[in-house]
């Protein structure tokens, strides 16, 4: 399947004292050490504050000797992805300062948590035929919500806005720096904004400013992605054939844990597109996969239907909607009608909900801001966050060449950079600090049978079997002598290795390719297989001893299963 990057690098370890009232328990998710959790407790409305929820947090205080006092704090995009789960990451990007990540109310580890498996399920219903209902999927959420006693009105981005600020203060820290991803750029802005005595600077990475209308401009920021990477003819060709003749997909619910058939369109695979290019190493394998498609290669796109699965249950719906619904939904035109079906899932849910229209903050801020952009990102393009950056006025702007959506996930450089930002923000270094290129597509070798293999590893069989024999045939054939025998054992010995090893030298640098193909080189490894086949069937002429009549016939059948399946 389509890996999502998740880079939680921490470690499991007991708590320690965080700053003072932090109102501190267990962490729900794995943490380095010096880490504790917590909960704010806030109005679920400001504006009626009656009822309240509770904010997730964490803290990870830092032993460096010359850790600096403010600390960074850090919310994950979305709207309504986590962000406790790279804190471990985070304190290890910035070893000097404390680390702070602060969920979005409503979100995973927030009380209450918004989740809404109704209208998940009607998203991933739109591969199916005839397409769920998302308004009635919607529809049966908000009522199971009202009746837990959730106000959608109060998840908001100014809510959310709210709640850093209310973190600092209750934290005690007397200023901070301020770091979002996507969406949470958003909330970060308006942070700056409401608190300018409280932030030192801003990170901004990804960034999604207010004016822009990211429904409206969803299908041209897809089509210049395709258009950078050099396919969007290719594009234009595999969605053009699947909408005249649409693709059934074997694929996975992770809602019902259970297979079912995928109906892929044209338009489909342009969404699901918008979506898997976020993540820099598709962009890297996007070319090969996107070419392959447009010829006619359906099996990739069980990768890409999986994906769409996995997707729907990475964030709470309930929280993604109401904010949507409120911050983003009535901004855009929706004319014309969107061919992706994200898009018209979001606005159907929106008519369901008829949440109120929020107003414009139009905020602005002069502490020092950096904001890095990725040149292949499809829903944040440095087309529109680059001017975006220009407006504030304290900030500047970065364009990383080889990334995509959230840089400081893949990109080392990035996150050196943001780093040395956060260090001294009041001067403009200029590091050439350039990433490595992960695998491209002149490196692979179209197939789906890795893919396959790891949805279904029996499938190795063939080959699992070859190596053993060819490793059997070589020991048995040294020890007696059989100097033929010996040569093909050792043949399919060195094929098994070669390929194991450039197998693993590709996940190691981007395991998403692995979703598309195999490196370049081991096709012709194949012919090593082939000569061991050879040098054994050789050896029958002199000896038809049932050993070397078994290592020719595994040989031969996995020949055959080499050449017209696996590659």
């Amino acid at each position: 399947m389509i890996i999502r990057v998740v880079l939680a690098l921490a470690l499991t370890a007991p708590p320690v004292t965080p700053p003072a009232d932090a109102g501190t328990g267990p962490c729900p998710v794995a943490v380095p050490a010096r880490t504790t959790c917590g909960f704010l407790e806030v109005p679920e409305r400001r504006d009626a504050p009656e009822r309240k929820i509770k904010v997730g947090y964490a803290v990870h205080v830092s032993t460096a000797r010359d850790r600096r006092p403010d600390p960074v704090v850090y919310m994950g995009g979305g709207p309504a992805s986590a962000s406790m789960q790279l804190i471990g990451f985070l304190s290890q990007m910035f070893p000097d300062r404390d680390v702070v990540t602060v969920e979005q109310r409503g979100s995973r580890y927030s009380q209450p948590v918004l989740g809404c498996p109704e209208t998940a399920e009607a998203l991933l219903g739109q591969l199916r035929r005839p397409p769920a209902d998302l308004g009635a999927a919607a529809a049966r959420c908000r009522e199971r919500l009202q009746g837990q006693g959730v106000d959608l009105r109060g998840y908001n981005t100014k809510e959310i806005v709210a709640d850093v600020v209310a973190l600092r203060e209750k934290l005690g820290y007397t200023s901070w720096n301020l770091f979002g991803v996507s969406y949470s750029t958003r909330v970060m802005v308006d942070v700056a904004a409401a608190d300018p005595e409280g932030v030192r600077s801003v990170v901004l990475d990804s960034y999604l400013p207010e004016s822009v209308g990211w429904y409206d401009d969803a299908e041209r920021n897809l089509a210049d992605t395709a258009a950078r990477l050099g396919v969007k003819d290719a594009l234009d060709r595999a969605t053009a054939r699947l909408n005249a003749s649409p693709a059934r997909v074997t694929a996975v619910d992770p809602l019902l844990g259970r297979e079912f058939e995928a109906r892929i369109s044209g338009d489909d695979l342009a969404t699901i597109m918008a979506e898997a290019l976020h993540e820099a190493g598709v962009v890297a394998v996007a070319p090969a996969m996107i070419r392959a498609l447009a010829e006619g290669r359906d099996e990739l796109l069980r990768p890409l239907a999986d994906a769409v699965g996995d997707g729907l249950v990475s964030h709470e719906f309930g929280l993604y909607h109401a904010v949507q619904c409120q911050d983003e939904v009535p901004f855009n035109t929706f004319t014309p009608r969107s061919r992706l079906f994200t898009i018209n899932g979001d606005k159907a849910v929106c008519d369901a909900w008829r949440l109120p229209k929020s107003e414009p903050v139009n905020a602005s801020t002069r502490a020092p801001v950096y904001v890095v952009g990725g040149r292949y990102d499809p829903t944040t393009p440095t087309r529109t966050s680059r001017p975006a950056a220009e407006s504030l006025p304290g900030a500047r702007f970065e364009e990383f060449s080889r990334a995509s959506h959230a840089v400081f996930l893949t990109s080392a450089c990035a996150r050196r950079k943001i780093y040395d930002f956060v260090a001294d923000p009041a001067t403009r270094k200029t590091d050439p600090c350039q990433d490595a290129a992960s695998a491209g597509p002149g490196d692979l070798h179209v197939t789906a049978a890795p893919y396959r293999i790891s949805k279904a590893p029996w499938l190795a069989a063939p080959f699992a079997l070859f190596a053993l024999v060819s490793l059997v045939q070589l020991v048995a054939a040294a020890l007696k002598g059989r100097a033929t025998a010996a040569f093909g054992g050792l043949a399919g010995v060195a094929f098994a290795g070669l390929v194991v090893q450039s197998v693993y030298d590709l996940a190691k640098e981007n395991e998403v390719a692995l979703a598309v193909g195999v490196p370049g080189t081991v096709v012709a490894y194949g012919w090593i297989a082939a000569a061991s086949v050879v040098l054994t069937g050789a050896t029958l002429a002199r000896d038809r001893a049932w050993p070397r009549i078994v290592a020719a016939v595994v040989g031969a059948g996995f020949l055959v299963w080499w050449f017209t399946w696996f590659l």
